[in-house]
């Protein structure tokens, strides 16, 4: 006894005696927030429990919700938000956002920035994600936004818990929303299952897990003329009248109804998983603060007349909608926009903003402000902090859109309700020609 009181030292908070090797650790847990501690606690408890559920829920649930005559009551909301675990990421003094604005007020007097309010960086894991899950870090990127900044979402997004969860809460959610009817193509396509599964998802699948909860996710295609009619916007679109066939398990085909063009990216995807890094796919070296310019005359991958300017305006346009809340200086705009969703073949990021340089030439060049799920945090974070290299991670000029065809995910103002729900079921998009 007398070997244990020698080695042990009172707490100066709590007067307990400690180990002395433990006393520095317990001393601190005095300034730890009390409900962090609590909630730190329910999500041990939690991803104990999401280890023990089972994958999906059963089949017979699917048939009888099904057959319910319309009123479906989803018993497994209840089971989602019980079991859903917080999403870790790398926490940011002061915030990721905060740290950007700081750095784009250093540039030249000649160029503007639009940027979101406040978005959090959620990277992929090489023990997690890497390789498969960027579009579900792009949806907890652009949750993050909407937990902080808009009230009406908070309330409705991941049963009003108030935090961004993990990829398996997220793709319990997913499945929820399925079986609320949003989205059937690709619920078909996923034979309605995902959770516990390493397959690419894209904005579609964004877009029908938040209008799941009445959040207004809209989605914008980018492509060729002579793709048009593969787009749900366009009247006359032949998607959904010859539906696509894609390889099963056991060689079996089956015919499945496309919802998007980019839905091509997704199929193939997860019939053949690689486990390297999707991001190196659009990753270009040297991408430059200097931009392509806005002529319009660049030449894209096929030689024809460049569109991807098109699509630069698009997010200009976006983010400084004179509708929405502004805050900052003339050189940095904050906006009340949300992030956006940003698809391509190989990978998706996370559009935060945009900026503009004017020319002494009288042009206009503009950079898109990305955030890639690939990129480490706390090294983003450094470079953002040492104001070094950090135009070369969020900084993409228009030269760097080589891909023929992208796809943006945005969120509308308000919750959906009623019959305007209802409609938020079947995802259609905005077609612009590039």
């Amino acid at each position: 006894m007398a070997a244990i009181a020698m080695d042990s030292t009172a707490c100066p908070f709590c007067n307990l005696l400690v180990p002395s090797s433990e006393l520095q650790w317990h001393a601190n847990n005095h300034f730890e927030d009390e409900q962090e501690q609590q909630q730190l606690a329910i999500d041990s408890e939690l991803a104990r429990q999401l280890v023990l559920a089972p994958p999906s829920p059963p089949s017979n649930f699917r048939e009888s919700s099904s057959s319910n005559g319309g009123q479906k009551i989803h018993e497994n909301i209840p089971c989602s938000i019980d079991l859903q675990k917080r999403g870790v990421f790398h926490r940011i003094e002061g915030g990721l956002m905060a740290l950007l604005r700081n750095c784009l007020e250093s540039d030249p007097d000649n160029t503007t920035s639009i940027l979101s309010s406040y978005v959090d960086h959620f990277q992929s894991t090489k023990s997690e994600d890497v390789g498969w899950g960027c579009g579900w870090r792009n949806i907890q990127m652009l949750s993050s936004h909407l937990l902080s900044q808009r009230p009406e979402a908070r309330e409705v997004l991941f049963g009003g818990l108030g935090f961004v969860p993990d990829i398996p809460s997220l793709q319990r959610w997913l499945e929820v929303a399925w079986e609320k009817g949003f989205d059937e193509p690709g619920a078909e396509h996923f034979d309605h299952k995902i959770y516990g599964l390493k397959k690419w998802i894209g904005t579609t699948e964004c877009a029908a897990l938040l209008r799941s909860f009445g959040v207004r996710a809209m989605v914008v295609d980018f492509g060729p003329k002579e793709l048009e009619l593969l787009y749900l916007s366009v009247p006359g679109s032949s998607v959904g009248k010859e539906g696509k066939s894609v390889m099963c398990k056991g060689g079996k085909r089956r015919g499945v109804q496309g919802y998007g063009p980019m839905d091509r990216y997704v199929f193939r995807k997860n019939q053949s998983f690689h486990q390297g890094d999707s991001s190196v796919s659009e990753r270009t070296s040297g991408s430059s603060v200097e931009l392509g310019g806005s002529s319009g005359n660049e030449k894209n991958v096929n030689g024809k007349g460049a569109g991807h300017q098109v699509l630069v305006d698009w997010v200009w346009n976006y983010f400084s909608d004179k509708n929405t809340t502004k805050s900052g200086s003339h050189r940095v705009i904050v906006s009340g926009k949300a992030p956006l969703y940003f698809q391509h073949d190989g990978h998706s990021r996370t559009i935060v903003g945009i900026q503009i340089k004017f020319q002494r030439n009288g042009t206009q060049q503009y950079n898109l402000l990305i955030l890639d799920p690939g990129h480490r945090s706390a090294a983003l974070e450094k470079s953002l902090r040492e104001r070094v290299g950090w135009q070369k991670l969020i900084k993409r000029g228009i030269h760097t859109l080589k891909k023929p065809q992208y796809q943006l995910c945005y969120v509308d103002p308000g919750i959906a309700t009623g019959e305007d729900l209802k409609s938020l079921k079947t995802i259609n998009s905005t077609f612009l020609e590039i």
